[in-house]
């Protein structure tokens, strides 16, 4: 595969949610953004709290905006926090630096666009991210 359509991105959610209802993770936010950083699908699930989205949506745009999984920007916050605060600001705020957010890469490592989850702990959000992208036939980069 190599674009991300709407339909992809929409089986990419469902697949995100279903394995977190599998491995019975507490209610969930995930937002599947293209490369331009557009929404291409979103979700909450029940019973999660309303600002779950935002941060599954900073985790995934930060991703994309920057071209790093949030598991490295993550890694960067000890190394040169200041550098990551400047680009938070950059972002208007918009970047959660948590892993959770892995980009999404067609075959030939080209970034097509990112998943960010939220709500459980953040390796569990980045396994289902994972998880999901794999299964379309794309390539996970959690960092």
């Amino acid at each position: 595969m190599s674009e991300l359509t709407l339909a992809v991105a929409q089986t990419m959610l469902k697949d995100t949610l279903a394995y977190c209802r599998a491995h019975n993770f507490n209610p969930m936010a995930v937002v599947v953004l293209g490369a331009d950083g557009s929404v291409r699908a979103a979700a909450s699930e029940d019973n999660t709290t309303f600002m779950r989205w935002r941060v599954a949506f900073g985790k995934a745009y930060g991703a994309v905006a920057f071209g790093m999984p949030s598991r490295r920007m993550n890694n960067m916050v000890g190394e040169r926090p200041h550098f990551v605060n400047a680009l938070n600001g950059l972002a208007d705020g918009n970047v959660i630096p948590v892993p959770g957010g892995v980009i999404i890469r067609d075959a030939n490592k080209k970034i097509v666009g990112a998943i960010g989850v939220s709500g459980d702990t953040s390796d569990n959000d980045e396994a289902a991210a994972v998880d999901a992208i794999n299964k379309a036939g794309f390539v996970a980069d959690p960092g």
